[in-house]
């Protein structure tokens, strides 16, 4: 005769609880959450994937297995590595479910919808907006500088651990603190994070724009005698000219203009202003 476990059997009648192997696999998972990306609900297979190691601890049922995945194959998107905080606290809902608590199926995935907006909001200008390219930038810096392969080195070492690191420990925070983790989220600290990044990130991107955005126009000392005002305007021409080149490529992506053109545009805004004796 076969027997069906239950939550006594699986436990030693315990509450039932996630091991750490458990948040492992889950963690491992989190990396390929895009891989079944679709149009009509966009995430929700990968998330189901990750979600998986903790529905086969949970629910030693099968029936009970099927709802838990139903559930998580509704609609789901955000950005993809602020999901993991999304997931612990989701975690944590299930095992409460799990348990006999009066967790339902409509408060986890009012949970996940609520969370998934202001993480997407948030996550993009940080993560894409602002680590990576400082770090991209710092790696090509060591590149220009004589350090060869040890800049794309470490720009894959360093963006990959802060993004796994990160990962790991949102998934771990949010499953302790549970859904009460979004009364963090109301006392304004995403905004606040997200103030303070963007400020950061304007700063390294000036300073970028001032190291390696170069215009070499030709001395106006060809029109110009007077040695001291020739000083005065190529410096000011060196200064300005980054400045305004780098203002117009913004302009131009903000108005829909693909880089790819613009890069081209540039390529050959170069050649003619060499062979009128504009450009040096």
């Amino acid at each position: 005769m076969i027997k069906t476990m239950t939550h006594s059997d699986s436990n030693n009648g315990g509450p039932i609880r996630l091991r750490s192997s458990d948040f492992l696999r889950i963690f491992w998972r989190s990396s390929f959450e895009q891989g079944s990306w679709n149009f009509e609900r966009m995430q929700n297979v990968g998330f189901a994937y990750i979600m998986a190691p903790a529905i086969n601890r949970l629910y030693p049922d099968l029936n009970d297995r099927k709802q838990a995945m139903k559930r998580h194959l509704q609609f789901f998107n955000t950005a993809p590595i602020m999901q993991s905080l999304i997931t612990g606290v989701v975690l944590s809902m299930e095992e409460q479910k799990a348990n006999g608590l009066p967790v339902s199926d409509e408060s986890i995935n009012s949970v996940k919808t609520a969370m998934m907006g202001p993480m997407g909001g948030f996550g993009d200008p940080v993560w894409l907006g602002t680590v990576r390219p400082v770090l991209s930038a710092f790696a090509a810096s060591l590149v220009l500088t004589g350090f060869g392969i040890w800049g794309p080195i470490l720009f894959f070492f360093a963006w990959n651990i802060l993004r796994l690191a990160f990962r790991y420990l949102t998934q771990m925070a949010s499953y302790r603190r549970g859904a009460d983790i979004i009364n963090v989220f109301n006392t304004g600290i995403i905004k606040n994070a997200g103030n303070a990044t963007s400020i950061f990130g304007t700063f390294m991107m000036g300073a970028i724009v001032a190291r390696w955005v170069k215009v070499d126009f030709a001395s106006v000392s060809t029109f110009i005698s007077n040695h001291t005002l020739v000083q005065v305007l190529n410096s000011t021409v060196d200064v300005l000219a980054p400045i305004g080149l780098t203002f117009a490529c913004i302009w131009l992506i903000r108005k829909q203009v693909s880089p790819i053109w613009i890069i081209l545009g540039l390529f050959l805004l170069g050649i003619l202003g060499y062979m009128v004796g504009v450009l040096v």
